[in-house]
């Protein structure tokens, strides 16, 4: 009942969806949330999936898949999609680190921001129209629920291994701000992992291109802010994402 509560307080704090009133609050949960994020992926890709294979057999694909991830962007509340159009405006327009901290934290969105969400999005619909069209259907919904998850566990192993940098750390950040242990960066892994084996020889591109991607995301938080904030989380996602997906085209040619 512990671990499900905390899977609920997971799903209330990076997503829209609504969780049942018995669950409550506690600080426990919340300490303990970040350990499903890539639970909630499954979650997250499920429905766009859902959505896309629902959609594709009264309209054409493409309009399936742009239904499907306009779903994913509803059901989060584009949480993801702000935290890199934030951090693209932090990086772009900062100096240093006290500047960059202070742009992302503004709430409005800038031309850098605005330039690289809309070029993210727009890769990630065309990569997911190559997939689609290089193997047959049940292909792209296994490939979009096995993306959301890893991606997050992307994310979720910054929370393991770097400082949260913000001095809000016991605010309504704080599942992004208390460091993961190894047993909860377990919990993730089996969530962000379990999906892709759906997927055959296939994936190991796909999670190769993601692991660097978040690397080399995870070394450029450290040197430009010594560590890392939500915003980077939501950069590493939907950046890992990506990755994850031309590594499955990668892995066809």
């Amino acid at each position: 009942m512990k671990e499900l509560e905390s899977f609920f307080a997971a799903l209330r704090f990076f997503t829209r969806l609504p969780v049942p009133a018995w669950v409550g609050h506690s600080q426990d949960q919340l300490d303990r949330a970040a350990r499903y994020f890539p639970w909630v992926g499954v979650l997250i890709g499920t429905i766009g999936a859902g959505v896309t294979e629902a959609a594709a057999w009264v309209l054409p694909v493409s309009i399936a898949v742009l239904l499907g991830m306009v779903a994913t962007l509803l059901a989060t509340g584009a949480f993801h999609e702000d935290g890199l159009a934030d951090s693209i405006d932090g990086f772009g327009g900062g100096w240093d680190r006290t500047q960059v901290l202070a742009i992302m934290k503004d709430s409005r969105i800038g031309s850098y921001g605005a330039i690289g969400i809309g070029l993210t999005l727009l890769a990630k619909f065309q990569a997911l129209l190559e997939i689609d069209a290089a193997h047959a259907p049940p292909f792209l919904v296994f490939a979009l629920i096995a993306g959301h998850a890893l991606s997050r566990l992307a994310a979720t192993t910054l929370i393991h291994a770097l400082e949260y940098v913000r001095e809000d750390a016991l605010s309504k950040s704080k599942p992004l701000a208390v460091r993961l242990s190894w047993p909860g960066l377990a919990v993730a892994a089996v969530g962000g992992l379990l999906p892709c084996l759906t997927l055959g020889s296939a994936v190991l591109p796909a999670i190769g291109l993601a692991t660097l991607t978040t690397m080399g995301l995870a070394r450029y938080f450290r040197r430009r802010l010594g560590g890392y904030t939500g915003d980077c989380l939501g950069a590493t996602q939907q950046l890992s994402e990506l990755a994850f997906y031309l590594g499955l085209l990668w892995s066809f040619t």
